[in-house]
């Protein structure tokens, strides 16, 4: 099993910025990509950016490109997502995702919610 927490989430205003952190824990061998999702109520979960462990590889949404980075820690087991000039559109609850082994079991964290006010 893994195991993902994240934190970091909270109110601020239009043009700030955030850090979440997800720390992970239990089996973690095997773990091939990490990320981050974000989702509003009513609306389906979005892909927000993927990071491939081996070699680094990482892949944003378009909405996101060039405001967030995503970033890992490998002897902490963190992962991080700086959030830059955000906006309200922004608004979402983020949860951090681990994609693990050939059969790509995914985890998830409990989500920690992101308000950004206009």
């Amino acid at each position: 099993q893994v195991q993902l927490v994240d934190s970091g989430g909270g109110l601020v205003q239009s043009g700030g910025s955030l850090r979440l952190s997800c720390v992970s824990s239990g089996i973690a061998v095997g773990i091939t990509r990490m990320g981050w999702d974000r989702q509003v109520p009513g609306k389906q979960r979005e892909l927000v950016v993927s990071i491939v462990v081996i070699g680094g590889g990482t892949m944003y949404a378009d909405s996101v490109k060039g405001r967030f980075t995503v970033s890992r820690d490998g002897a902490k087991n963190t992962l991080y997502l700086q959030m830059n000039s955000l906006k309200p559109e922004d608004t979402a609850v983020y949860y951090c995702n681990a994609v693990r082994g050939p059969a790509s079991i995914n985890y998830w964290g409990q989500g920690t919610q992101v308000t950004v006010a206009s």
